[in-house]
């Protein structure tokens, strides 16, 4: 050993105090307590050597080093963590601990924050003397001492802890995946029946049953068939196996057959204050099992024999009901004809009977308007929309990527210029995006047969509202025509093309979010709409 490379007793009682005056957030507890405690036996007025024996007893390993990173002080715990005895590292730069293989992206941060006065923590892979590879954490802070600037590093073999930690993880992670794995739905409840923790066939029936808990759903079941109570069963540890429940979906959907098994298991408290009063948590596994494609197979078995015999009488029966309507539907019309023909063939005999006439026509009529209304309640519904907020500059780009490959093959340049900031805009986003998809697929059509095609979109705000406008080079609308286009089926298309209800929808939708349209009169070498909508619609 080399005492002239070694601090004296005060300057490392200095050292210590001035690391413990301001410690730096990222120096752990455990090691600003070790301080505190060695730094008590100074207090209480102790010899020095009491002090330094303090430090040298403790279990971290304390070393201090030069602004050059030369080692000028260790402690008994550093030589049991790296194996060099104190003769052996002292004015020896600390890098002699380095295995070269901590990345040096590690060094660069750490000689960083060393520079800039602050603390650094984290973890090293080191060599001891025998060249074994640990995993040291380690704290380095730099202090200050009257005019000399020192490095003090404290480090702890953590090679044990990490491998545990793996360890841990790779059986956590194993068993998750064996579990996540099975096919059969299981999930883990609490005392107070909420999951905690389930597996992926889980989740999917979460889905598929469109509810918010089917465990839950599953127990008020099997206690409704078998009076099964979950607190009571959890007091006494009793389980179930194989118990089968049926779950009306609703809505017209089918049920659903499920055999459940429940298995009460415990899991030791890990706070501190139950180390020497161990407490355990209880938990139900419930095992979920479908078999509902099973229950089928043996209903069909079941029903097969008298669905043969019913077939026959079935089939003859629903013959006899199809006739019977056709004929009635044929009868009403046929009657009617008929009854205008014979007022008509006795208004040519002179008998004039206009009354009878009408009535004739009026039956007629209501029996179209009938079909019509029949036609008319054919018709697909197509559900309310509701309102939401929505960022149109977003909502506009969403659609030129949908029309992304269509804009690429007709060779048009497309010029997005939206506003930089814009308030949001409440309105029904599908409505709003069918209207914006209209309007450019118009203008890629308007365009086909151009020279130059360029599609220009912009955004804007005009007082309380927002400004769309969709701008192309194609051959524009005429003066007479800019108001026919919004009229249903009204195009400007050639007649081999579907006409469909052309800017109507457009209008419909601007009309429901409270804004207008309109096309740019004084545009020339294309066409220009604006869309004006409101903030709030």
């Amino acid at each position: 050993m080399n005492p002239g490379l070694q601090p004296q007793s005060q300057d490392l009682h200095a050292i210590l105090e001035r690391f413990l005056e301001s410690p730096h957030p990222s120096v752990p507890a455990s090691v600003l307590d070790f301080v505190a405690d060695a730094l008590a036996t100074r207090r209480l007025g102790l010899p020095p050597s009491i002090f330094r024996e303090a430090v040298d007893q403790a279990s971290v390993a304390i070393s201090i080093a030069d602004t050059r990173g030369m080692i000028l002080y260790t402690n008994a715990a550093f030589t049991r963590v790296s194996g060099y005895a104190e003769d052996e590292v002292l004015g020896r730069n600390e890098s002699m601990l380095s295995s070269k293989r901590t990345p040096s992206l590690v060094y660069k941060t750490l000689w960083g924050r060393l520079k800039q006065g602050q603390s650094w923590s984290g973890l090293l892979l080191n060599a001891r003397k025998s060249g074994e590879l640990y995993l040291a954490e380690v704290t380095i802070a730099p202090v200050r001492s009257a005019d000399t600037l020192y490095y003090l590093a404290m480090h702890r073999d953590v090679t044990e802890v990490h491998r545990l930690q793996q360890r841990v993880a790779n059986q956590k992670g194993l068993i998750e995946s064996v579990v996540d794995a099975s096919p059969v739905a299981k999930a883990l409840l609490a005392s107070d029946g909420k999951v905690v923790l389930d597996n992926h066939a889980y989740k999917k029936l979460v889905g598929d049953m469109r509810v918010r808990e089917p465990a839950r759903v599953f127990l008020d079941l099997l206690s409704e068939t078998s009076g099964w109570d979950f607190q009571r069963m959890r007091e006494s540890g009793e389980g179930f196996e194989h118990r089968e429940i049926a779950f009306d979906p609703g809505n017209g959907r089918p049920l659903r057959w499920f055999t459940l098994t429940g298995t009460w298991v415990e899991e030791a408290d890990l706070e501190p204050a139950h180390f020497f009063d161990p407490a355990r948590h209880t938990y139900l596994l419930l095992v979920a099992n479908e078999i509902t494609i099973l229950k089928r197979q043996h209903e069909a078995v079941a029903t097969n024999a008298l669905r043969a015999m019913l077939a026959e009488d079935e089939r003859v029966q629903s013959i006899h009901e199809t006739l019977e309507a056709a004929i009635y539907q044929l009868q009403g019309p046929l009657n009617l004809m008929a009854a205008a023909t014979a007022v008509l063939g006795r208004r040519e005999a002179g008998e004039v009977d206009v009354a009878a006439l009408r009535q004739a026509l009026d039956q007629a009529l209501g029996a179209g308007h009938e079909a019509l209304a029949t036609l008319q309640a054919s018709m697909p519904r197509i559900p309310p929309e509701a309102e939401a907020i929505y960022n149109l500059n977003e909502l506009l780009r969403e659609v030129l990527a949908v029309s992304t490959q269509r804009l690429l093959a007709t060779g048009i340049t497309v010029d997005w210029c939206p506003a930089p900031v814009l308030p949001a805009l409440v309105g029904r986003g599908k409505r709003l995006r069918g209207l914006f998809k209209h309007l450019i697929d118009n203008a890629i059509d308007a365009m086909a047969g151009s020279g130059t095609r360029e599609l220009r979109i912009s955004t804007g705000m005009e007082a309380e509202r927002i400004r769309v406008t969709v701008e192309d080079t194609g051959s524009g609308v005429p003066q007479a025509l800019r108001l026919r286009v919004f009229e249903p089926f009204f195009t400007t298309r050639s007649r081999d093309r579907r006409s469909g209800m052309g800017l109507a929808m457009v209008q419909e939708v601007v009309n429901e979010h409270r804004g207008t349209v309109a096309i740019d009169p004084d545009h020339v070498g294309g066409c220009r709409v604006h869309v004006v909508l409101p903030i709030r619609g």
